[in-house]
């Protein structure tokens, strides 16, 4: 009850959390680690001590988060691009491609300005503060000749905090282009434009910060600490939720948000009446195939090392998409008489969201499972669910995204559990020692977490697309619709016939 009380008092102070980090009695450390802002803690409260050798990136550990950073930049351009593009029709082929291309970037020059800085330094349970603004702090410190470095989620283990700025740029990216798929062929340039700054603001960095911030590994110097450097971290890692790479954080977010945008953006013309089908299922299928490759660096790559779970959560990430495709084309052909290349591509991404927040959270047991059950969840949410929403969410963002990360959120509470094969979580990090309460327990905290993120994610996303519609508008007219967003928004067509 107690949360609960937690989920309903939020929503009061949702529109201006974000500018209460900088108003502390005094200033404090940045915790661009994702961690050790809570160090002038552990200092402040730790007894004098010889310094310890201050660690030093590793060289494999650097070369595979740089590589990781490149294969989720690949995830969204051209990947999901290519995903979304041929799946619309042929008149807003290119519409779709510029929209991704820039509110991507778009989004990485936001998290430079500000985003990294209220997502990942201390601040209060539910957003950061403006320590690194304009990344002030992160880069080389001419006086000593050193770069700023960020935790990982092992003592001792640090990588450059530019390194991990960008690999998280990525995420908050990719975000914010899934909702495109939600409201695409008939939703305004400028609008997209609007609806994200505000959205990616007050919807994507709260979250971030709730569900991925803390002190890191070294921060915990002392048993008598832990309380107190606990207390720092996002509301959603005090509770205790699993999201190894962003079932929350990206794929909930954003499937809610599209469904929102794809009730208050209203109905493709002839949406029910006309036909809407996929104009090039080739480069939906080459999309989909670069997403799955793009995912291990998205998987894996949250490791934030090269260890034994990111191998773990690279083998996770190959297998449940596997299961996932072939359990999407084998109740697509019992139920609809046909397996096709639209349904095999959307098991693909259903099964890579799904297995998203458990990567490195369960064993190979869950993979087949989240796997497999995400095909058969999200193939109901593209038909059934969908029918029963009545919103014309174009590409199935909610469907597919929504659907698939609760699943994963969820199932991760199961399959974390040792007696199932997977791996328990840090009950202690001070000690580093791995635990496990119940099943039961950590679903709880499981859906509690899912819940807080529903239900932000929704109120800001009324709000973002409400200031977009009295700003510019929402949609383009109807003349524009029918001929297609590519001649009227951008003045380009992508095939000349």
């Amino acid at each position: 009850m107690k949360r609960l009380g937690i989920l309903l008092s939020m929503l009061a102070m949702l529109m201006c959390v974000s500018f209460t980090a900088h108003a502390q009695d005094k200033p404090v450390e940045p915790a661009a680690q994702p961690a050790a802002a809570a160090a002038s803690v552990a200092q402040a409260a730790a007894p004098a001590a010889e310094p310890a050798a201050k660690p030093t990136p590793d060289k494999g550990d650097v070369a595979w988060m740089l590589m990781c950073t490149a294969l989720v930049l690949m995830m969204s351009v051209p990947a999901l691009a290519l995903f979304y593009g041929g799946m619309v029709r042929a008149k807003n082929m290119l519409s779709m491609l510029m929209q991704v291309f820039v509110v991507f970037s778009l989004i990485v020059v936001l998290w430079c300005v500000y985003g990294y800085s209220l997502a990942f330094t201390e601040g209060n349970a539910f957003i950061g503060g403006f320590d690194r603004l304009f990344l002030t702090g992160a880069v080389i410190d001419a006086a000593k000749g050193e770069f700023a470095t960020a935790a990982t989620f092992s003592k001792g283990v640090v990588l450059p905090e530019l390194v991990f700025i960008a690999f998280q740029a990525t995420f908050a990216a990719i975000t914010c282009c899934l909702i495109l798929g939600a409201v695409a062929e008939r939703i305004k340039f400028s609008a997209v434009l609007v609806f994200m700054v505000v959205w990616f603001t007050f919807a994507y960095l709260p979250v971030a910060h709730m569900v991925w911030f803390w002190p890191g590994p070294d921060a915990y110097t002392d048993a008598k600490l832990v309380d107190q450097l606990n207390a720092t971290a996002g509301l959603l890692w005090q509770w205790g939720a699993l999201d190894f790479a962003g079932g929350t954080v990206v794929h909930i977010n954003a499937g809610v948000a599209g469904l929102i945008g794809a009730y208050l953006v209203g109905k493709r013309i002839g949406f029910g009446r006309e036909a809407m089908k996929p104009h090039n299922l080739t480069m939906t299928m080459i999309g989909a195939s670069l997403l799955w490759m793009g995912w291990f660096g998205f998987n894996a790559g949250s490791a934030l090392e090269v260890n034994n779970t990111a191998a773990l959560a690279f083998l996770n990430t190959f297998l449940a998409t596997a299961c996932a495709v072939l359990a999407w084309t084998f109740a697509e052909w019992m139920f609809k008489g046909k397996p096709s290349m639209l349904g095999a591509a959307s098991g693909a991404v259903a099964g890579l969201v799904a297995i998203t927040p458990a990567a490195g959270n369960v064993g190979i047991a869950g993979a087949f499972v989240i796997g497999t059950l995400a095909s058969i969840a999200c193939l109901w949410g593209v038909n059934g669910l969908k029918k029963l929403l009545k919103a014309d969410d174009s590409l199935d963002v909610f469907g597919v995204h929504a659907v698939g990360g609760i699943l994963g959120a969820l199932l991760t509470g199961v399959f974390n559990s040792p007696s199932l094969g997977g791996p328990g979580f840090p009950s202690d990090w001070y000690a580093m020692e791995q635990g496990f309460t119940s099943i039961a327990a950590q679903v709880w905290t499981q859906a509690q977490a899912v819940g807080l993120t529903v239900v932000w994610t929704a109120v800001v996303a009324v709000v973002a697309f409400k200031i977009a519609d009295v700003i510019v508008g929402l949609r383009v007219t109807e003349e524009e619709e029918r001929e297609g967003l590519d001649i009227n928004s951008h003045g380009e067509t992508a095939y000349h016939v």
